[in-house]
């Protein structure tokens, strides 16, 4: 499910990008900067966030499960608003309740309290993203929509480098809580700006919102984000045990219901039918993987802090350089994609992150080692989280649910991302400033890539794709 599928065009469509949009795009792609920048931000903040808490290893991984998890639940719910309601008073209440979780984040007097700052924060920044996408689709042409949904694409790429260097900085001269000062006068420049520039007409009511696989997705995601977080106590003490199997087991039901809910659902969070070819369900298998990939890369300056005892800004500027060239490989992969294919794109991706991934976890204690493998890394992350996957849905998937198919798979990443996150702070544990738990992190990390690498050969040859893409058109 994703805002903007099938949007009606309204009278706008006539005018020209430049004059009468430019300030419909600078008022979404600053609310999108502000909630891309808002996960960035934090990684390298997290040594010290858990001493000021005094928390555990386990317990900072729900700083970015619960931030996902919550996201997971916004996306759907805004974008259901925001074709019932309008975009322009949603896309408002999304910024507003994103500004509201980072002021509650700043003046957190307990790690509970900053928990539900977070989840305040993502209940607004899950629904910026696709709300303003669905209003660049109602009001930009076609022959231009391309480069502005680029332009939002652009400023997440910045966000992705500057976050990093940003919170670093931020942590290392001021304070952590600091980080998210930012947020609100952005928040209220973007809140004032939205009331002129962002159209208030809803584009259309699409079917009721399905409550059912919504609530049985929840309860899945949050029994394997507990499961997986005690891992560590599970392998220390019998009642941990006990914990983790019975998370597991109630994410197995959780998942297991919710196949034929979603089947009866009008207008499914997670459609069966997205699900029809080997190529779609390979396809959004991979897309899990790599956001299981993705979420390793949260910890990365909390790895670099324990075991190079860097500072928390040159932490930051490390983990920005693989930012940096995930960004620049993006557009290369792209026009790799048109010359090998999806499936030559995905594996080099996959098998460049397994590699980035195991010097990683070896060379955690020599800083050029550790930036080398960032750019190794940020390389497979630039083919691997690029196009190809987005190529594959669109050609595959039937043209009147190629924008569900393309919105399931931000859902399917968004879940990895949380696995990811839950399994590193799982085998972290306790123990937040041990570089061998970091080591075991990621040679664990690279093995998953391993796995995904191999994955790819079960996707189509290119010349397959070529004709399957033919057939779709």
């Amino acid at each position: 499910m994703v805002a903007g599928a099938n949007p009606t065009q309204p009278a706008a469509m006539g005018h020209t990008f430049d004059r009468t949009n430019l300030p419909l795009l600078v008022t979404l792609a600053l609310g999108v900067f502000a909630g891309a920048l808002d996960l960035g931000v934090l990684s390298p903040a997290l040594p010290a966030l858990a001493h000021a808490f005094g928390i555990t290893g386990r317990d900072v991984a729900w700083v970015f499960t619960l931030y996902l998890f919550a996201t997971v639940v916004s996306i759907p719910v805004m974008t259901k608003l925001s074709d019932v309601y309008g975009r322009r008073p949603i896309y408002i209440a999304c910024v507003a309740t994103f500004v509201a979780g980072s002021v509650l984040a700043i003046t957190a007097p307990t790690f509970a309290v900053f928990l539900a700052a977070r989840a305040i924060q993502a209940a607004g920044a899950g629904g910026i993203f696709p709300v303003a996408a669905a209003a660049i689709a109602d009001r930009v042409p076609l022959e231009r929509r391309g480069s502005a949904l680029g332009l939002l694409g652009a400023v997440w790429g910045l966000a992705a480098i500057i976050g990093p260097i940003f919170g670093g900085v931020v942590t290392h001269f001021i304070s952590w809580r600091w980080i998210f000062a930012a947020n609100v006068p952005l928040g209220l420049i973007v809140i004032v700006r939205s009331r002129s520039h962002v159209p208030a007409a809803a584009a259309r009511v699409r079917g009721p919102l399905d409550v059912a696989g919504l609530a049985l997705l929840a309860c899945g995601l949050l029994a394997v984000m507990i499961g997986l977080t005690r891992l560590d106590a599970a392998a220390a003490t019998r009642g941990g045990a006990a914990l983790t199997i019975g998370a597991v087991a109630a994410a197995l039901i959780a998942f297991a219901v919710l196949v034929p809910v979603e089947r009866r659902a009008r207008d499914p969070v997670i459609s069966p039918a997205m699900f029809g070819t080997r190529q779609l369900a390979v396809t959004y298998g991979l897309e899990v993987l790599i956001g299981v990939l993705e979420g390793a890369l949260f910890f990365v300056p909390a790895a670099l802090v324990a075991a190079e005892h860097l500072s928390y800004a040159v932490a930051g500027l490390v983990a920005a350089v693989g930012a940096v060239v995930f960004v620049a490989v993006i557009p290369l992969a792209g026009r790799a994609l048109d010359l090998y294919g999806s499936r030559t794109v995905l594996m080099a991706g996959a098998a460049c992150t397994a590699a980035g991934l195991a010097l990683l976890g070896t060379t955690l204690a020599s800083l050029p080692l550790a930036l080398l493998s960032m750019v190794v890394a940020g390389a497979g992350f630039g083919a691997l989280l690029g196009a190809p996957t987005r190529y594959i849905i669109t050609s595959e998937a039937p043209g009147a649910m190629r924008a569900t198919a393309v919105g399931l798979l931000s859902i399917f990443l968004i879940i990895g991302q949380i696995v990811g996150g839950s399994l590193a702070g799982g085998i972290i544990g306790t123990s937040i400033a041990d570089p061998q738990a970091y080591r075991v992190v990621y040679e664990m990390f690279a093995g998953v890539a391993v796995l995904a690498t191999f994955a790819t050969s079960l996707l189509a040859s290119r010349a397959r794709e070529r004709s399957l893409s033919t057939g779709a058109s």
